[in-house]
């Protein structure tokens, strides 16, 4: 886990910290981002491992952020995984049919959250 570098996408300054508390609490690496504009530009300067996204952000959304990541060589390896307050069934399929590595409803679970992210990094 020490190898990782996740990138947090999140505009809300709660989620923001309660990721990055669970992050923290299992010595996963991380940084954060508030817009979609913000992550693009990170994710250029390489060195990310896998993406948190919102999907809710402002100017570009997490389904931009993952068509940015989709559509760039450079970058195509890179896991996302969904977050959104905005759950729905038809929100999950979609993500997952886009392309996100998983897809978790807010309020995120830690355990369950912690371990999947874990194992989609492990596995790649």
């Amino acid at each position: 886990m020490e190898n990782w570098q996740i990138l947090v996408i999140e505009d809300d300054k709660d989620g923001q910290e309660l990721v990055s508390r669970m992050l923290k609490h299992h010595r996963i690496p991380h940084t954060v981002t508030g817009t979609g504009e913000e992550a693009i530009q990170a994710l250029k300067r390489g060195g990310v491992t896998a993406c948190i996204v919102d999907l809710a952000l402002p100017g570009i959304d997490g389904w931009g952020v993952l068509k940015a990541v989709q559509t760039d060589p450079a970058l195509s390896h890179i896991p996302c995984v969904a977050v959104t307050a905005f759950h729905s069934a038809e929100v999950a399929v979609k993500a997952i049919e886009a392309g996100f590595f998983a897809y978790f409803p807010k309020p995120l679970e830690a355990t369950s959250f912690v371990r999947e992210l874990t194992s989609i990094l492990s596995a790649k």
